[in-house]
């Protein structure tokens, strides 16, 4: 849960965001009924909580790296210190805690199939702790969302 309570306002601000996230806050004060001064003072509230960040998001394939792989990795140990050490290495962009057969799902970008490998092989399998890794290879992305309902 948030560190701030949500009311209707900012989880419109949120949705408007998720749209555009360089929106400016004359454009977006009108959209929720307040001055640009009162958007600008709750948007950095949401920030500073932490509820959203505004990023710029960029397609892998299209920045140098056409490869994409999740990795399920299977843990002996504290999944939590195998999580960080895993987090830390280069192309690793995403690390979730999971249930069922993998300890962690690992996402990993790589500029072509002999770095996947070197990032599976050499990096995540040398963190101690790492018990397996098992690879699936991205074929292609058939849907990727940013925006959802806010609740």
């Amino acid at each position: 849960m948030p560190g701030i309570e949500l009311d209707d306002t900012d989880k419109a601000i949120i949705s408007e965001l998720q749209a555009d996230g360089r929106i400016s806050y004359a454009d977006l004060a009108p959209r929720i009924g307040l001055s640009a001064a009162a958007t600008r003072q709750r948007v950095q509230r949401i920030l500073d909580a932490g509820v959203v960040r505004v990023v710029g998001v960029t397609d892998p394939t299209e920045v140098g790296y056409p490869t994409m792989a999740m990795l399920g990795v299977r843990v002996e140990g504290d999944a939590r210190a195998v999580a960080d050490e895993v987090a830390a290495i280069d192309g690793v962009i995403y690390v979730v805690f999971s249930s069922g057969s993998f300890d962690l799902l690992v996402e990993v970008i790589a500029a072509g199939t002999g770095d996947l490998l070197d990032v599976i092989n050499d990096r995540v399998r040398a963190v101690a702790g790492v018990r397996q890794v098992e690879s699936f290879l991205y074929l292609g992305t058939h849907t990727h969302r940013f925006g959802w309902e806010v609740r």
